[in-house]
Parts: C-alpha cells; structure tokens; sequence
C-alpha cells in the first residue's frame, strides 16, 4: 500500500534510494514518511515472526523504523530527516 499526501505537497522534491531503487521524497519529510510515501511497503521483518513492520509509535520508541544509510550507520526513520542522496538500505 502506497500512502497518499494530503496535505504538502507542493514542498520541493528530493530524490534518495532505498535498496538500490529510487524514492521521491520531499524536503522536510522524515526518512520514514518519504520510505512508506515512496512505495516502500515495509521496512523490515519482525523477528517474532509477525510479519513485515513499517513504523508504529511515529516517535522513537517503538524500535520499528530501524534503517542504515550509508555514511551514518542505523538510525530510526521516523527521527531522521531525508535529504537528497541518501542510500538507505533495510535492516
């Protein structure tokens, strides 16, 4: 499921890359809105074996988000601000 802007959407555009494929984001995204506005579906596996997860508390907490970008290591996507070039990969 690919969520829908409502609101913003007129923010001038940013491009970063998830797994190798390209994202369009918008300046001011965080890197989890631009993920899961972008097409990106899920961010990881749950280890418990619930299936995919994508973001749950919206406010790092709740251990859902965890990505790595290249030259900065794991962060949480929902604390982190997308800017244009990231390579995120999952996990």
């Amino acid at each position: 499921m690919k969520l829908q802007r409502v609101r913003d959407a007129n923010r001038p555009g940013i491009a970063l890359t998830l797994d190798g494929a390209e994202i369009a984001a918008q300046q001011g995204d965080t890197l989890l809105t631009a993920l899961l506005a972008g097409g990106a579906g899920s961010l990881r596996r749950s280890e418990f074996g619930d299936g995919d997860r994508a973001g749950f508390c919206l406010m790092g907490a709740c251990q859902d988000c965890w990505v790595s970008v290249a030259g900065v290591g794991r962060v949480r996507a929902c604390a982190t601000q997308a800017s244009q070039g990231m390579k995120v990969t999952r996990g």
